[in-house]
């Protein structure tokens, strides 16, 4: 009989070890994030479109629990500036990492 309550103690703490080591990361993403990161990603690719200043094929937008990366290479430094401002202004984006560069 004791042997099976130290049996039975250790396999509960094993499952127990099992699904806590199963849990996501803040790397990963659920797929509500994940569905919700590409439409704030697409918002951001369409308002940039729509802005005749910028070149939405030399901007690349990633989006992270709402944190959007733009990235590449612009011909003017207004135009970054022009380009993290609309980001901002998109709905459900939470901040803004700017990686463009001037060519």
């Amino acid at each position: 009989m004791k042997n099976f309550k130290i049996a039975s103690t250790l396999i509960a703490a094993l499952m127990l070890t099992a699904v806590v080591g199963c849990t996501s990361t803040p790397k990963q993403e659920s797929a509500g994030q994940y569905i919700d990161d590409s439409v704030i990603t697409t918002s951001v690719k369409a308002a940039i479109f729509n802005e005749p200043s910028l070149k939405v094929a030399e901007i690349n937008v990633e989006t992270f629990k709402g944190v959007v990366q733009l990235s590449g290479f612009v011909r003017s430094q207004d135009s970054i500036g022009t380009a993290v401002n609309i980001a901002r202004g998109v709905n459900g984006v939470k901040s803004v990492k700017n990686d463009i560069r001037v060519k």
